[in-house]
């Protein structure tokens, strides 16, 4: 009788980690960005129509809902464009040590929410 080998561990099993989250949350934020640009693409499509059309994602974009998505929009943005800041560093080879990388993620955190709330600030 064979003997039965261990299933793979999954994300329940082991503790989160900082960088554990902020991977899972680039990849979160890299797909909310497709959605994102959708919504530019209609945007443009829109003016294209005609203006009554635009009227209506106007009104759309100004409601509760389309604030707090181009603002989840702003933060996709922010968090992804600091992260491949990031990146690039530790496709140079730096940043590898374990204080570094719990540092330079609570950089990002911290930076990407702040230029979304000065963004914001400056656009009202």
């Amino acid at each position: 009788m064979a003997k039965e080998r261990p299933i793979s561990p999954h994300l329940q099993v082991y503790k989160p980690q900082i960088t554990s989250v902020l991977s899972i949350f680039h990849r979160i934020t890299g797909v909310a960005m497709t959605f994102g640009l959708i919504l530019l693409v209609v945007w443009i499509f829109t003016l294209s129509l005609g203006k009554e059309y635009f009227e209506y994602f106007s009104m759309f974009i100004k409601s509760w809902f389309g604030l707090l998505t181009l603002f989840g929009f702003t933060f996709a943005l922010n968090y992804h464009f600091c992260n491949g800041i990031r990146h690039l560093f530790w496709d140079a080879g730096y940043g590898y040590e374990i204080e570094t990388v719990q540092k330079s993620g609570l950089a990002v955190v911290v930076v990407s929410c702040s230029l979304t709330i000065l963004i914001w600030y400056l656009a009202l």
